[in-house]
């Protein structure tokens, strides 16, 4: 009875021991969800501004819409170069956004395993002027990860933008996670449009998708040249060099940005984050100055990963050698391009990710490192600093590995 007794105290600190140890987690979880967060400083010397448009193609039909005939809309988002004294901040996701968001995640995401995105402070004025310090500045054309908004990916944004570019980002109806209208209209991703069901599936699923994404790209870059053109507000017009125009996107934004220089000669130079080759570029290859931006992949020997580098390196082959780099940030994961896996996501979740191997470095550094690489790459070759003898290097990001 002894022994029995012994071993039911044992079993009953053990119980409140993990009582304790839970309690403590979500109450720290709950605790950090509540707390505001800052994004990076941008590192260059123009202070930041953000504007929103809702731009509507009566001339053509979204093809991903579930309802036949429906025209395309899309939501854009604008980082550029402002001028100085115009402070009034933006919101780093306007609240009718906040609100679609966490009702998309659920309690558990909502309250515990992720910032309140109402807390998050970005560093753009809202609608500031244009500077007037460049006659006109280079255009990027951002395309995030799968359904991933674009302004999560807002630090790499504001980076750019604070060294003279204009970056242009695109959210979709029925592809991104949910897309707000100012009319208040709510439009969530459809299932068959996520990118992630096309993994292991014919190849038509993939170019589908990328197709539509192209679309979206062509249609942006139609609404731009208007804009520079006539801008209503007065705001961009004759500022927008569309004669420089880059490329970016994160994984299959990444592999959207390369079939998109494949198939459009307004690219002028394009950057791929870790996304995998799809379409017909990867038989084909493409001609413009390109940049594989890649996570660590040293541990993925599986038959998939060998097939996405063979096709990188087989593309990478035939560029230009004076307008090619291909670059991996060691330690670095796929997901934590954004500012959602390296800046929101719990500090405790981060601490046991990388207890269990599973997240080696740390989310702003990887921002940082990226955010150097990604302005280096476009500078040489939108910016005309010099491509033909680009080394993307430096002794204050180590983690740069030059993968030939």
């Amino acid at each position: 009875m002894r022994i029995v007794r012994r071993i039911l105290k044992g079993a009953a600190i053990l119980l409140l021991l993990g009582v304790v140890g839970v309690v403590g987690l979500f109450g720290g979880l709950c605790l950090e969800h509540a707390t505001a967060v800052t994004l990076p400083i941008p590192t260059g010397s123009f202070p930041v501004s953000r504007a929103i448009y809702t731009w509507a193609d009566e001339t053509s039909v979204d093809s991903l819409a579930p309802v036949p005939g429906t025209k395309r809309e899309l939501i854009v988002w604008i980082w550029y170069p402002a001028t100085t004294g115009q402070t009034t901040p933006a919101d780093y996701l306007p609240p009718a956004w906040v609100a679609a968001f966490e009702g998309t995640r659920g309690p558990l995401v909502s309250n515990f395993l992720t910032r309140d995105l109402s807390k998050v402070r970005a560093h753009s004025a809202r609608e500031a002027d244009v500077s007037g310090q460049e006659r006109s500045y280079p255009v990027v054309v951002f395309r995030a990860g799968a359904s991933a908004a674009v302004a999560n990916y807002t630090t790499l944004a504001e980076d750019l933008a604070s060294h003279g570019y204009v970056v242009v980002g695109l959210d979709a109806p029925y592809r991104t996670d949910v897309v707000v209208f100012p009319d208040g209209r709510v439009v969530r991703k459809t299932p068959e449009n996520n990118p992630e069901r096309c993994l292991g599936r014919e190849a038509s699923c993939a170019d589908r998708l990328i197709a539509a994404w192209n679309a979206d790209i062509s249609f942006v870059l139609d609404q731009l040249a208007r804009l520079n053109s006539a801008d209503a507000t007065g705001k961009f017009t004759g500022l927008l060099d569309l004669k420089r125009v880059g490329l970016l996107g994160h994984s299959f934004g990444g592999a959207t940005a390369l079939q998109f220089c494949h198939d459009d000669a307004r690219c002028t130079a394009g950057i791929d984050l870790d996304g995998a080759p799809l379409g017909s570029v990867v038989a084909e290859g493409v001609h413009q100055p390109f940049l594989f931006l890649l996570s660590d992949h040293s541990r993925e020997l599986d038959p998939e990963s060998q097939k996405i580098r063979a096709n990188i390196q087989s593309i990478y082959d035939r560029l230009p050698a004076d307008g090619r780099q291909r670059l991996a940030i060691r330690g670095a994961h796929h997901f934590t391009f954004s500012d959602d896996g390296a800046l929101l996501k719990s500090h405790l979740l981060r601490g046991i990710l990388r207890f269990f191997g599973k997240l080696h470095l740390d989310g702003p550094r990887q921002l940082a490192v990226t955010t150097y690489c990604v302005r280096s790459f476009f500078d040489a070759y939108l910016k005309g600093a010099g491509g033909s003898q680009l080394k993307i290097s430096s002794s204050l990001y180590p983690e740069i590995e030059i993968l030939n």
